[in-house]
């Protein structure tokens, strides 16, 4: 999922784990939804496990998260790949991070579960998205579907990037 502004992705975050029944792993990286949850803005629901990893414990952590998805079906949610790469930032540990990521996505496949990446991203004027180097390896796999988030008006409209027919979604505000 990429996105250029930060609230809307925290926007489309809550309403999926809200929407969502199962177990739902948060890697909260960039420590915004922990933020909003521990400012009051959000509310942390029952079935959300939230980690934080840092360089240390990225391998603990990982191995932790990658053993409870082969056992049931959850729900991943790493927020977000720029975290992951300010805290590996050579291109050696980028293909490292994406292996990660590629072997927790063939494990979920067997429970059925989802793996959900955000990233913020910017379009130039070329129509090049402008990613973090070992984003653009993630986005070029055949198995992942890449959709840009963006608000207009009071609706948040998900659009696929990679098909050649592309879909738009939209995702009317819920009314309070």
């Amino acid at each position: 999922m990429l996105c250029s502004e930060p609230f809307h992705k925290a926007e489309f975050l809550n309403r999926l784990l809200n929407s969502v029944k199962s177990p739902i792993i948060f890697v909260d990286m960039d420590l915004l939804y922990t933020g909003y949850i521990e400012s009051g803005m959000i509310q942390k629901k029952d079935n959300v496990i939230i980690v934080h990893p840092n360089k240390a414990s990225w391998i603990d952590k990982l191995s932790e998260i990658i053993i409870k998805v082969s056992k049931e079906k959850f729900l991943v949610v790493i927020d977000s790949f720029n975290g992951v790469y300010s805290i590996f930032n050579d291109l050696e540990s980028a293909r490292f991070i994406n292996s990660c990521i590629m072997l927790l996505s063939y494990v979920g496949r067997q429970t059925n579960s989802s793996v959900v990446i955000t990233t913020m991203a910017r379009k130039k004027e070329n129509n090049e998205w402008v990613l973090l180097p070992g984003g653009k390896q993630i986005i070029k796999s055949g198995k992942i579907g890449v959709y840009f988030l963006k608000k207009i008006g009071n609706s948040l409209v998900i659009s696929t990037l990679k098909d050649t027919n592309s879909k738009i979604f939209k995702i009317e505000q819920e009314n309070d």
